[in-house]
């Protein structure tokens, strides 16, 4: 099966999410940037428009002061008063001369035409300073309809035009900011859409890429199932291959070599009386020899593959595994069952046989025992077997044989379950569980 890289996978992943990433940062920063610019434009242009009105309004009201003083100038008789009055009105000249200069758009036409038409109206007025108050009570009334009103109106007109002016420079600035919104929209658009197109892209390659190694850890668990079902298998056909080749040794030796020694103790037997009186007991030293290799031949094939568990069943040949034990080793083995388990398979007998053979092995070898009891009994559809001994113990997490993994692999294949327990000093319990039918 061809599949790609897992670094170039994960290159190309890295470099996906990575753009992204980076695009969703960038184009973060720039909308934040953006909108602090937007932000930056509306006051300024929210603060020239305030300091414009501001102005505006300082200008309309000097104007209409000047207007107010330059009345009471010319219309009131005493001339104490009126002397107060020229006084005012030159305050407030000052005052309008500074207001227009510090306009915040001196250059513009309608300021320049409001600052010439009050120069105009302070050349006309100035003769006017100096009149008595004959002249005031002749000519101020017709100076003032004719000059000063006409003249006040046109400045205050002027100041009008600016004041239009400045709105419409405000609307204009909301236009700009309006423009400003338009193409910060577009952009964020436009981001939005790559990073959408981005992102549907590395989700589409990311779950293929899943859905792929989804796919191949999927065929590699099938792979590892069969493999596990085969080596059960052939696990299984080895124990049966050695328990039938045990069986058939243990034949071979019982009934060939058995019987080929025993033929060799009835000659010897018949020699006996055939051979002179000096010869005999180097005849019975040979005979004994020979008494001695039937023995061991018969030990040999009962452990191979004990006839009687074949022949009259489990527990006996539980019982004369015990004996053979204890004789051999001097290990008291006490095997106690509550009933004869006659009925059971053969895998089962032979599983459990060789069981309760490596453990007695092990408890009288490894853990030097002195005491060992086997348990056997049956619990609704289970067989239970424990055996416990008196030794050593040992540590289940390190010291573990190719017995116990043999044992185990018995176990397993009859679907049952192996637990044990054991600590240093207080002896050591295997329990099994099998399953029968």
């Amino acid at each position: 099966m061809n599949a790609t890289s897992p670094v170039n996978t994960r290159l190309i992943l890295l470099l996906g999410f990575g753009g992204l990433l980076a695009l969703i940062v960038l184009s973060s920063v720039d909308a934040l940037l953006a909108l602090r610019r937007i932000e930056a434009t509306d006051n300024s242009i929210r603060r020239e428009f305030v300091s414009r009105n501001r102005a505006l309004n300082e200008i309309r009201t000097s104007l209409y002061l000047t207007g107010t003083a330059s009345r009471d100038y010319l219309l009131d008789p005493d001339a104490a008063t009126a002397d107060v009055h020229r006084d005012a009105l030159r305050v407030v000249r000052a005052q309008l001369t500074a207001q227009v200069a510090a306009y915040p758009v001196p250059s513009g036409d309608l300021t320049a035409a409001l600052t010439s038409e009050i120069a105009r109206f302070w050349d006309a007025l100035e003769p006017v300073l100096d009149w008595s108050a004959e002249e005031r009570r002749a000519r101020g009334y017709a100076f003032l309809n004719d000059e000063v009103y006409p003249r006040r109106t046109s400045m205050l007109r002027l100041a009008d035009a600016l004041s239009e002016r400045n709105e419409k420079q405000l609307h204009e600035g909301g236009e700009r900011i309006a423009a400003m919104f338009a193409d910060f929209r577009l952009r964020l658009i436009a981001v939005l859409g790559i990073s959408l197109v981005l992102g549907v892209t590395l989700a589409g390659v990311s779950i293929s890429n899943t859905l792929r190694l989804e796919r191949q850890a999927y065929e590699r668990y099938l792979e590892i199932e069969q493999a596990r079902a085969e080596l059960k298998e052939l696990s299984a056909r080895l124990l049966e291959a050695q328990e039938e080749e045990r069986r058939t040794i243990s034949r071979e030796l019982h009934d060939e070599v058995g019987q080929s020694l025993s033929a060799v103790l009835l000659e010897l037997g018949g020699l006996t009386a055939t051979l002179p009186e000096a010869s005999r007991p180097r005849l019975d030293a040979v005979r004994k020899l020979a008494e001695s290799t039937v023995a061991v031949v018969r030990n040999m094939a009962l452990l191979l593959r004990p006839s009687m568990l074949d022949d009259i069943g489990l527990l006996p040949a539980l019982r004369w595994q015990a004996r053979e034990t204890s004789r051999r080793t001097g290990l008291r083995v006490d095997v106690a069952a509550d009933s004869e388990f006659a009925d059971l398979p053969d895998e089962h007998k032979t599983c459990v046989f060789r069981v309760v053979q490596e453990a007695l092995h092990n408890a009288s070898r490894h853990a030097k025992a002195t005491v060992c009891r086997v348990t056997l009994s049956r619990e609704g559809n289970s067989l239970r077997l424990a055996v416990q001994d008196n030794g050593c113990g040992f540590d289940l997490k390190q010291d573990r044989g190719l017995g116990l993994l043999g044992i185990q692999e018995r176990v397993a294949r009859l679907g049952g379950t192996v637990s044990m327990e054991s600590e240093k000093s207080k002896g050591t319990l295997l329990a099994v569980t099998l399953p029968i039918q």
